[in-house]
């Protein structure tokens, strides 16, 4: 395992990150920081258990971790130095748990005022659900997307991509970097209230938007971006694999059209939805008679908005996914990059997980000294 590699690179250069370990949209959020640049360090349990029992564990790369018991006095209070010294604080953990340790957010304010204190939950801080148990699938169940997702029959699970991820972690990113331009003008801290179930909801604007026009229907599988429309949706070749046709523009329905070998003007019109069981029945028919690699080819350089659907391993060797190198190569392990790319300041993974601990000491001596380079820290910046 290669040591991490020096800080300095990113957007986040110089910003400090104080993590408490969690799982799924925690250690997510506290990677995407790393991969920018902030020096991220993770307080776990010592003999913690992973959700990636064993090495490598993307979502720890690029920082790393100290072993505290936080019911130990001396290790509160270097957790507490720790926070002192720190930028931002994240923690994933039940509402009230925090407090009960002696680090929420009325501690971590009075130790440092400047402090960022994210909160990672599924329900929120308050509500009649906020210390109940829950996972992704629950908070999307209840925020109507899981309902809006998959057949007429039954919902379908989006892996947890919708609401731990999207509605978590990047809604607490972005909470994050806006309390941080914030604390950087002002030199005041705040709290991040980051609640999957808030941030799955506020994706959803666009579907509330559409309902509240009459342009969607509070019903699956009868709109025309839940993939109910034969125009976009996923079609099984010859060969048993599939293809994705988004083509929602007439122009580019035109182009599909015409890639199957079919007369657009003896067809029904594209938006007749009554017309689409039979429109859909006659694609998926010309569809499977060639297999995937055939309706690559067809449709490869057009905008017809047709694509293979491929697999997790697939993806990686496709061309296009290599020459905008989204998978970077650590220590022999590939794993997708970095993103979102910047023209200047770019994010970069800085080493794999490690698989030891460092002492607190060595990073309170290390934080000790003034950052490499810091463009949000509220340390280096006057407030007006």
């Amino acid at each position: 395992m290669s040591k991490l590699a020096a800080q300095g690179a990113g957007p986040l250069a110089g910003v400090r990150v104080v993590e408490i370990a969690g799982l799924g949209p925690t250690p997510y959020a506290a990677m995407i920081l790393a991969d920018m640049g902030a020096e991220v360090t993770r307080i776990e349990r010592p003999g913690a258990t992973h959700l990636v029992p064993q090495s490598p564990d993307f979502l720890n790369r690029s920082r790393d971790f100290v072993e505290l018991d936080l019911k130990e006095p001396e290790a509160l209070h270097l957790a507490k130095e720790l926070i002192a010294k720190a930028d931002v604080l994240i923690e994933g953990l039940r509402p009230g748990v925090m407090e009960k340790n002696g680090l929420g957010p009325e501690v971590a304010l009075a130790l440092n005022p400047r402090i960022i204190y994210g909160r990672m939950t599924g329900w929120g801080q308050s509500g009649p659900l906020a210390k109940t148990a829950g996972h992704d699938i629950n908070y999307i169940a209840l925020t109507g997307a899981l309902h809006a997702i998959g057949s007429e029959d039954a919902p379908t699970v989006p892996l947890n991509l919708l609401g731990d991820f999207g509605g978590g972690s990047l809604f607490l990113v972005t909470g994050i970097l806006a309390a941080l331009f914030h604390a950087a003008r002002t030199g005041e801290g705040q709290v991040v209230d980051a609640a999957i179930t808030d941030g799955t909801l506020h994706l959803l604007t666009l579907q509330h938007s559409l309902m509240h026009s009459g342009l969607w229907r509070d019903r699956r599988a009868t709109n025309i971006l839940d993939g109910t429309a034969p125009f976009y949706t996923t079609y099984e070749c010859a060969d048993g694999e599939y293809i994705a046709v988004g083509c929602l523009e007439p122009h580019f329905y035109a182009l599909f059209i015409e890639g199957l070998g079919l007369d657009i003007n003896e067809l029904p019109p594209q938006m007749n939805s009554k017309e689409w069981p039979k429109l859909r029945q006659h694609f998926a028919q010309r569809i499977k008679a060639h297999s995937r690699d055939h309706w690559e080819r067809v449709f490869a350089g057009t905008d017809a908005c047709v694509t293979p659907v491929l697999s997790l391993t697939e993806a990686k060797a496709h061309p296009h996914n290599k020459e905008r190198r989204a998978f970077a190569e650590i220590d022999d392990i590939e794993q997708p990059a970095p993103a979102p790319r910047l023209s200047k300041t770019q994010s970069s993974i800085r080493g794999n997980a490690p698989e030891q601990p460092v002492s607190a000491e060595k990073v309170l001596a290390r934080w000790s000294q003034p950052p490499a380079a810091s463009t949000m820290s509220a340390r280096t910046m006057s407030a007006d």
